[in-house]
């Protein structure tokens, strides 16, 4: 069975998303990461959860939870980690 991961739904010309990558990166957090111009269901699930908008980045996490437009600080709570 595979591993949960958490799954970043973003855009390549968004700065927050951006923002989100590099802290996941630097943190060495493993995620997997999902283009919703690239990817028509994946822009359905985003607009899914966030009441029709296409709010990005949406963070799914292994447990079923979200975060939307997170701020690092949020971000790092989320993660248990510092920002």
């Amino acid at each position: 069975m595979p591993e949960a991961e958490l799954i970043v739904y973003a855009t390549s010309w968004c700065g927050d998303c951006h923002r989100a990558r590099r802290f996941l990166e630097e943190h060495q957090v493993a995620y997997r990461w999902v283009d919703i111009d690239q990817d028509r269901e994946a822009e359905a699930l985003v607009k899914k959860v966030n009441r029709g908008n296409r709010s990005v980045p949406t963070l799914i996490f292994p447990d079923g939870t979200t975060l939307v437009e997170p701020s690092t600080l949020e971000l790092a709570r989320r993660l248990g980690l510092e920002a």
